[in-house]
Formats: C-alpha cells, sequence, structure tokens
C-alpha cells in the first residue's frame, strides 16, 4: 500500500513539475499588444501628408524590433534601431533618417497617440493597428 502511495505522490510531483514549467512559458508566448502593423499620417502643414507605417515584431525572448516604411516616398525596411515598451508607453527611434517617436497605447490597444520627431521637428502622429 505504502508503494502505491509513494509511486502515486511521485506521478503527482512530476505532472506538477511538467504543468508549471509549461505554463510560465505558454505566458510568455502571449505576444505584446505592441506587436503588429501600426499606420499613421503625418501632417505637416505646407509640405505634403506623409503616410507612415511601423511594423513591430517580438523575439521568443520578448525583445522587440521592427521596421519603417514611407509608403508616399516608396521607402521601406528602415530599421528601428532602438525600442521600447513597457505599458501604455511606446519609444523607438531609427537613425536613417534621425527619428523618434514617444507615444501612449489607449486600453483598447488598436491607437498608440504621441509625437514623431525628425530632425528638429516635432508633429503629432497617431498610429492606428492595422490588420
Amino acid at each position: 500500500m505504502k508503494r502505491h502511495q509513494a509511486s502515486f505522490g511521485l506521478c503527482v510531483g512530476f505532472v506538477l513539475i511538467l504543468v508549471l514549467g509549461i505554463v510560465p512559458t505558454m505566458m510568455a508566448a502571449d505576444p505584446s499588444p505592441i506587436v503588429g502593423n501600426w499606420e499613421g499620417t503625418l501632417d505637416p502643414g505646407a509640405q505634403p501628408k506623409k503616410r507612415i507605417v511601423v511594423h513591430i515584431t517580438a523575439a521568443q525572448d520578448g525583445s522587440l524590433s521592427g521596421t519603417i516604411d514611407y509608403p508616399d516616398e516608396s521607402a521601406s525596411g528602415a530599421p528601428i534601431t532602438a525600442i521600447t515598451y513597457k505599458e501604455p508607453a511606446l519609444h523607438f527611434e531609427s537613425t536613417s533618417g534621425q527619428v523618434s517617436y514617444d507615444g501612449t497605447m489607449n486600453k483598447e490597444n488598436s491607437e498608440i497617440a504621441g509625437t514623431w520627431k525628425q530632425g528638429a521637428a516635432a508633429l503629432s502622429l497617431t498610429l492606428k493597428k492595422t490588420p
């Protein structure tokens, strides 16, 4: 009888270790709300409006990376050289074009309202999540 109890105890222990090891991994795999494609339009006033598309991805370790497209200029893939997201604040920089952006995600995780800085110019830019 004691032998069956010991075997049962070992099985329960093994299952607990397995479940506790898998659950954090599954939780870490949940994509951050910042991951995806974001689109907005800069309105510099006297100059033509300029569409911006930001692509943000996450590595398995949770680190973020991304690129910026400028569809109106037929330019794509400008690398984001630094990016941080600490809910709800997003910050990224791209050395190509001397760009930085600081924004705040809304509660629905569908828009980021912030400021796009390019050189000395600072413009309001709202990025909306696209499918």
